[in-house]
């Protein structure tokens, strides 16, 4: 600011000079800066140096004949770099013309809203949106749903999809057992997928499709069948066991060869019955095992908390309301326990 309110007084005070007095000013001063050229053949020039000249350039038409220290395109040069500068500034100034963008937050109930209801649409989601007071048009929700991320875990989808349909999904499965004089026994079980209940077992030494079928009768005496039996292609299920299942009115469903995770659920019991009984003891005869995984059912059922189930029992044990103290109760022979507070 001194500096210019320098050079306005001295243009000030040089309009009252004679024309011959300012010749001779102007021939002084060209010879300095001729001197002070080549002494030093780039000069450095700072902002308000160049906003001068840039003025200068739009109001006097010799500009160039006065110019010593610098060239004339690089006068040029900086008004272009001004006018740049300018619009710039008058671009971040102004107000967007347009609809207003939708904020992160609507982004985000817009990638929610499609990722937990694959099945919804546009109008959907815009009338959920409008319902929670947010103001956006359906247009805009239709170009971020093109950009919402998809699931990369399509077994979620399948998750659901088995959580809405467990009710009517059953499935059976043999297992070994090893006794204590090296014979094996068979363990024949059924387990219904929405509470992970046992619905039926039995052990033998012989499995056979007749003995299959009988124990498909004993489970579901009436009429209260599921839909759906799932079981692996073991070659004890021969062609009867399809048939049977089919005569009471349920819809057999077979894996793929080598595909035990197909029967995810029954696998998992067989995993538990293991790792909580039969790896601890050693069964004597097939009486013997029966009753340790009737004990073991009882248990299961009734006192073992599960993470499928969201840490509650299949046959839905309750909280303890009271606050007495805390006792334990031996299970399967003191190999666990069930802990409750005393009335």
């Amino acid at each position: 600011m001194f500096r210019l309110l320098e050079l306005l007084f001295g243009t000030f005070v040089r309009v009252f000079q004679s024309r011959g007095s300012l010749l001779l000013e102007n021939l002084a001063l060209r010879q300095q800066l001729t001197g002070l050229k080549r002494r030093y053949p780039k000069p450095r020039l700072d902002t308000f140096d160049r906003v001068s000249w840039v003025f200068a350039r739009r109001i006097w038409s010799c500009w160039k004949q006065a110019l010593i220290i610098v060239n004339p395109e690089t006068v040029v040069r900086w008004h272009r770099s001004g006018f740049v500068l300018y619009w710039c500034a008058i671009s971040r100034a102004r107000q967007v013309i347009g609809r207003k963008g939708a904020s992160k937050e609507i982004r985000d109930l817009i990638f929610r809203m499609v990722a937990e209801n694959p099945a919804w649409g546009a109008p959907r989601i815009h009338g959920e949106l409008l319902m929670l007071g947010f103001e956006v048009s359906e247009r805009t929700i239709s170009c971020w749903m093109r950009r919402a991320p998809r699931d990369p875990e399509p077994a979620k989808r399948w998750l659901t999809f088995l959580k809405n349909h467990r009710e009517a999904i059953a499935a059976m499965d043999f297992f070994t057992v090893p006794t204590v004089t090296f014979s094996v026994l068979y363990c024949f079980f059924i387990i219904g997928h929405d509470r992970r209940r046992i619905l039926h077992f039995n052990v033998t030494s012989h499995p056979t499709s007749g003995w299959i079928a009988q124990q498909l009768r004993e489970a579901f005496p009436y009429q209260s069948v599921p839909r759906f039996l799932i079981f692996d292609r073991d070659t004890k299920y021969r062609v009867e066991i399809p048939i049977a299942v089919r005569s009471m009115a349920m819809t057999p469903v077979r894996t793929s060869l080598q595909s035990p995770w197909q029967n995810g659920v029954a696998e998992r019991w067989v995993e538990s019955c293991r790792h909580d009984l039969l790896d601890h003891v050693i069964a004597v005869n097939e009486r013997h095992l029966k009753r340790l995984i009737a004990e073991y059912i009882d248990y299961y059922h009734e006192d073992r908390t599960h993470l499928g189930l969201d840490k509650e029992t299949p046959g839905g044990r309750s909280p303890a309301v009271a606050r007495g103290r805390v006792i334990g109760r031996a299970r399967l022979g003191g190999l666990h326990h069930r802990y409750d507070r005393a009335a």
